[in-house]
Parts: structure tokens; C-alpha cells; sequence
């Protein structure tokens, strides 16, 4: 198959294209700069110089990029502006409305398959759950990556899609070797001294590693009907403790013995720090968020049945390999 693939530059999209070209398929990789095109080379795709918000564009004033669409099977949309701060209509502008563009001029395309990597956070606001399927009332996410990631997927579920048929896959917190947004902030706090542990780090948490992510992917290029949404993860969560420390030590950082705060003490300073954030109109979150409370505060597991029987998707990494393989490659 041709694919189209956004977001290929990224330590995600870098693991997808190989997986990709590996099961014998042709990528061409949105790359909007010269290092972009670099990495996505590198991993095995055709670079198409591009930027992704010009999709927007429409009639003459087209990117010639979108062309690209005319002579392809499947996209892939990995990309996204993805940060824990900053008011819905950031992401809006980032993330919606060129998503909604480029599935649109897809559809117009006639592309066969457009594959849109979500967010496990997207259901956030249901709190309350231990374990949450597709079925799950997903509440109002804490966040407004994660608010206007929901509302992404409802707006392409909504509009008309002729031959194309839309799967959704949304990964939980995601790792791996080159781990940058994610891993990133643990390593920045831990390095300022900040990190904490909350409630011993003894709740659930659940991840997908990216050899996973890229598996799921590949299924989804010939499996699942049109609107699927599913979940996707290592299907081994794990305690916060058992899970960061080793990681973290990837990184040669020791957290094992770092001190604790009970989630109601976190949740309050949370807020407070919120707050002051808001009031100074600040452009990076503070210290401690709600979002790094409901993530590291509460046990949440993600029921991946669905992804199971209708991409016959199994993990092909375990988390222990995925560590010693990181271990290795961070040395």
C-alpha cells in the first residue's frame, strides 16, 4: 500500500514508518523543515515537504502537498500539538481544524483508509472509573489537549466519509526509546527536584510502548470498519512505582526513594499552583497540574477488548523487554 503519514519525525511516527515499511509498504511523510525530512528519510519514508496547517487552504491557494492524497491508499495521522496547558482555542487552531481539513481532503481523494491516532485522555473526565472501555462516559477531560482530542473524533465521526473508512486508535502515556513529550516532563521534574510521588505511586497507570502503537497501526491499515474506535496499550498496567522507577532509571534517574504526598494535599497545591498560573496568564503549566494528579492519583485501566476482536491486535512487546531494550539504547 501507499500511506500518507503526518507526525513522522516524532519518536512515534519514526517506530510507525518502519513498521510500515517493513509490511512491504510505500510511506510519504509530511515533513515541514529540512530535519523533519531528515528524520523521516532516515526511518524509511519519502519525505513530501509540507506544513500541516496549510491544509487548511482550499481551491488555488492548495498546498501542492495535498496532491500527495490523489495516489495514495491510506492516511496515517500522527501528528499533533500535543502539550498538558493552554486555553481550547490553542488546540482548536493546532489540532482540530487541520485534522478535520486533511480527513476531508481525503475523503475528497477517495482515500481508502485514514487512521487517526487519539488519546487514551480523552476520557479523563470519567474519574470515577477504574477501568474504562469505549462504552465509558468519557466526562469532561481536565485538559484541553484532551477536551479538543474528543471533540476531533466526534467532528470526523460526523461528517461524511463516501469510501473512506475512519479508525481511531487511542493510546494511553507512550514510551519508548527518543521518549520526548511524554518522558520529558518526568525527566524535567526529577532533574529539578521536583518529583513526588503520589500516594507511594502504588495506583494503576497503563501505557502503550511505540513498537505496540506501530502494530496497531499496521492492523488498522486493512482491518476494522468505519468509525471503530479503540483503545490500545501494552495490556500490563502496572503501579505508578513499579512502572516510572524503572523507566526513569533508563534516563539514570533514581526515584525509587522519592517523597510522597497523599492525592488530596496534591490535588489542593495543584490548584493553587493552577490558579496563579492563570491569574499570570502564564505560557507553561505549573509544577504540579490537575492532570498530573489524575494521572499519577487515580488507577485507570483501559480495556482493550475491542481493539482485540476487531484488529485481532495483541502487543508484540512486553514491558520488560521494552525497558531493557531502552536501557540499552539510552547507554
Amino acid at each position: 500500500m501507499d500511506v500518507f503519514l503526518t507526525g513522522g519525525s516524532g519518536s512515534a511516527g519514526g517506530v510507525i514508518i518502519r513498521r510500515l515499511v517493513a509490511d512491504g509498504n510505500t510511506v510519504h511523510a509530511l515533513a515541514r523543515s529540512a530535519s523533519a525530512a531528515k528524520a523521516v528519510t532516515a526511518a524509511g519514508a519519502r519525505p513530501v515537504r509540507g506544513d500541516l496547517t496549510d491544509a487548511l487552504r482550499t481551491g488555488a491557494d492548495a498546498p501542492a502537498w495535498l496532491t500527495t492524497l490523489d495516489d495514495v491508499d491510506a492516511v496515517v495521522h500522527a501528528a499533533a500539538y500535543m502539550e498538558f496547558w493552554g486555553p481550547d482555542e490553542l488546540f482548536v487552531e493546532r489540532n482540530l481544524l487541520p485534522t478535520r481539513a486533511l480527513y476531508q481532503a481525503a475523503v475528497a481523494a477517495g482515500v481508502k483508509r485514514f487512521v487517526l491516532l487519539s488519546a487514551a485522555s480523552v476520557s479523563t473526565g470519567t474519574r470515577h472509573l477504574n477501568i474504562v472501555n469505549e462504552t465509558s462516559d468519557t466526562g469532561r477531560a481536565n485538559i484541553a489537549y484532551s477536551r479538543v482530542k474528543l471533540r476531533t473524533e466526534q467532528e470526523l465521526l460526523a461528517l461524511p466519509h463516501a469510501e473512506t473508512t475512519l479508525v481511531i486508535l487511542r493510546p494511553p502515556f507512550l514510551w519508548g526509546h527518543g521518549t520526548a513529550g511524554n518522558l520529558q516532563g518526568f525527566v524535567d521534574s526529577v532533574e529539578a527536584g521536583r518529583f513526588a510521588w503520589i500516594d507511594r505511586g502504588q495506583h494503576t497507570v497503563d501505557f502503550c510502548h511505540f513498537d505496540n502503537l506501530a502494530h496497531a497501526v499496521a492492523l488498522a491499515m486493512t482491518r476494522g470498519d468505519h468509525g471503530l474506535v479503540c483503545y490500545v496499550t501494552d495490556d500490563n498496567p502496572r503501579p505508578a512505582h513499579s512502572f516510572f522507577t524503572p523507566l526513569l532509571a533508563t534516563r539514570g534517574l533514581d526515584v525509587s526513594r522519592s517523597s510522597s504526598y497523599p492525592r488530596a494535599i496534591a490535588s489542593a497545591i495543584a490548584t493553587i499552583m493552577e490558579t496563579v498560573a492563570k491569574a499570570r496568564r502564564s505560557a507553561t503549566p505549573p509544577p504540579l497540574t490537575q492532570w498530573i494528579v489524575t494521572f499519577m492519583g487515580r488507577d485507570r485501566v483501559y480495556d482493550i477488548t475491542r481493539a482485540r476482536t476487531h484488529l485481532q491486535y495483541q502487543p508484540t512487546i512486553t514491558v520488560d523487554e521494552g525497558l531493557r531494550r531502552m536501557a540499552a539504547l539510552e547507554r
